[in-house]
């Protein structure tokens, strides 16, 4: 059970009761991400996000935020995408006010202070060498930037060196006019609430939300005619590839279908490339396969981590499985057994009430609409193996292949072909 409330000033809330817990989660989403950023001002998203936790007018430094958050056992977090930030904030549902206070006085109310921005500034390019050092995260980026090039959707969240000693606190004033603005923005509560009680507070808290127009971001140009490839190199222990291909964006009729084509493929423990990389040949500890959908954009890509004398070989794998999708039958309980097991985790993944929130509020911020946990699984109900082969013979052509490569060692890759 849920509601959505529109606000006059063109904030949206949506609310979702829940039985048998004492939480409470507020979230806030903004449509304000690396997508919608400049080439000289990439990162500013995230360099914005942390800045909140830094100072506002009612709470002049970070440990007058945390302090408060800290002594009612609370949990205050933030994140950035390409496409949006979140801020949230789960404490008992006995200190309600004081979430929707602390959540709205950093969403609102922030002051940017130089010496803040200068100290953060530091922090950022800290978090930029432990990413970039940390091959299971980097490769995800990397493959992002092979599939989209020199514009928004393949640049880095956090930035580059460049950009982010370049931010400046007119900068962080200026993006926010652009991005935080009423349109832009949906409040999700969830938990433990009384609705009519938390419309009304989100409707006093987050009355100051900037009016207006969004800053409306650039169309992702996409334009591929031959297979590609990106090295980076690394001194590391394994050789890390993502090899995938593009697919299409979340408004798609394909969606569902790429979702249960990804977990059979190597979604979990029984996956096919689990079973024929890891467990039948040992060739990887970590291989995985991941469908990711967004407003504009989309792929389905798989990740493995291998010794750097197997890579051809774990390729070659790879595409093997692509190419059975596309030409060998499916059987109808392998179909079955991958969309329960997306049904399930689905279902799981929902007894947590920030996972509940993040639901229902990123649905309304990017799809303007909210399906419920049993509709999804309708969707995904749906999917036929005929639907997965007819889809296997769009995506899997060799012009739309991508393979993205951390290593030691530059090696040509002999069977990157489908």
């Amino acid at each position: 059970m849920f509601k959505k409330i529109h606000f006059k000033n063109g904030l949206r809330l949506v609310t979702i009761p829940l039985r048998n817990t004492r939480s409470t989660v507020i979230l806030v989403l903004v449509r304000a991400g690396t997508k919608y950023e400049t080439k000289e001002k990439n990162g500013i998203s995230h360099f914005l996000e942390h800045m909140c936790f830094k100072g506002t007018e009612k709470r002049p430094c970070p440990f007058d935020i945390s302090k408060e958050i800290d002594r009612v056992g609370g949990i205050f977090n933030a994140f950035t995408s390409k496409d949006y930030t979140g801020y949230f904030v789960k404490l008992d549902f006995s200190h309600f006010n004081l979430g929707v206070d602390i959540v709205s006085d950093i969403f609102l109310h922030s002051v940017f202070k130089e010496e803040e921005i200068e100290r953060e500034r530091g922090v950022i390019l800290e978090e930029m060498k432990m990413l970039e050092d940390t091959p299971t995260h980097y490769i995800e980026d990397l493959f992002e930037e092979l599939l989209y090039g020199d514009q928004p959707a393949g640049w880095n969240i956090v930035g580059t060196k460049k950009a982010v000693l370049s931010v400046k606190r007119e900068d962080l004033i200026k993006y926010t006019k652009e991005h935080y603005v009423a349109k832009n923005v949906v409040v999700t509560v969830a938990g433990k609430i009384q609705p009519h009680k938390a419309t009304s507070l989100i409707e006093r808290y987050f009355s100051d939300v900037r009016k207006g127009e969004p800053k409306k971001k650039k169309r992702v140009k996409e334009k591929q005619i031959k297979p590609n490839t990106l090295f980076c190199k690394k001194d590391t222990e394994q050789t890390h590839l993502a090899l995938g291909v593009r697919t299409f964006n979340m408004f798609h009729r394909a969606r569902y279908i790429l979702s249960v084509m990804a977990t059979l493929l190597g979604g979990n423990m029984s996956s096919r490339l689990f079973q024929e990389i890891r467990e039948k040949r040992g060739l990887a500890y970590y291989i995985s396969t991941h469908s990711e959908v967004n407003p504009d954009t989309g792929y389905l890509v798989s990740y493995a981590g291998v010794d750097h004398k197997k890579i051809n070989e774990v390729v070659s794998l790879i595409l093997e499985e692509y190419k059975k999708i596309k030409e060998k039958d499916l059987s109808k309980k392998e179909v079955e057994r991958a969309k329960e097991y997306l049904k399930g985790r689905l279902r799981l993944s929902l007894e947590e009430s920030e996972n509940i929130a993040s639901f229902y509020g990123s649905q309304e911020l990017l799809e303007n609409k909210i399906l419920t946990p049993e509709e999804k699984i309708k969707e995904i109900e749906k999917v036929t193996p005929g639907d997965i082969k007819e889809v296997g013979d769009e995506i899997f052509m060799k012009n739309k292949l991508n393979l993205a490569v951390i290593s030691p060692h530059h090696r040509t890759f002999k069977h990157f072909s489908i």
